[in-house]
């Protein structure tokens, strides 16, 4: 299992590929931060290998 994260780009805030595959398109989790993230953010390998293996990363 690999550990796939996407990083913030505007505050640094790193966040988890299952939160942003489970949510598509949420708001950075940090309090004074309203940037946008989406699953497709992600590199194309790494959505690629998350959605092959998401049984892996179910918490």
């Amino acid at each position: 299992m690999r550990i796939i994260t996407h990083t913030c780009p505007d505050c640094g805030t790193v966040v988890a590929a299952n939160e942003l595959e489970k949510n598509r398109v949420m708001k950075c989790p940090r309090l004074d931060c309203n940037t946008v993230l989406r699953f497709e953010d992600l590199p194309d390998s790494e959505r690629e290998h998350f959605l092959e293996h998401r049984d892996q990363y179910q918490i």
